[in-house]
């Protein structure tokens, strides 16, 4: 299996072992996770600054899950409201925040991708 990396891309998930994969896989690479909904006006709001943070942290992976097409996938990261944030590396969950507030989302990117996790 090839290691996950960022590509300045945004991946949307597709699939349960998709999503696991990228959780599961991630090695030292921070992979950030947006919940979103397409009826979710907050969703809609703080889209631009995740699709500008994933051009800018090409060391980082971003991936998107739409709840309401892959629900197994939010069920499995027990995801309530949206747009919900998960930070992970090594398949370990750093950090999770529900909300559209872009400077939560930034530093956390921020502080996460250097953090050294065992």
């Amino acid at each position: 299996m090839a290691a996950i990396q960022g590509t300045g891309t945004i991946h949307e998930i597709e699939c349960l072992d998709d999503f696991k994969n990228y959780r599961d896989h991630s090695g030292d690479v921070l992979v950030v996770v947006d919940f979103y909904a397409d009826w979710c006006g907050p969703c809609k709001a703080i889209s631009p600054a995740f699709k500008e943070l994933a051009k800018e942290h090409r060391d980082v992976c971003f991936i998107q899950v739409s709840v309401d097409d892959q629900e197994d996938v939010a069920a499995e990261c027990s995801v309530e409201c949206m747009p919900t944030f998960h930070f992970y590396k090594k398949g370990k969950l750093l950090k999770s925040f529900s909300g559209a507030n872009k400077d939560t989302l930034i530093s956390a990117v921020k502080e996460f991708k250097k953090k050294d996790v065992k």
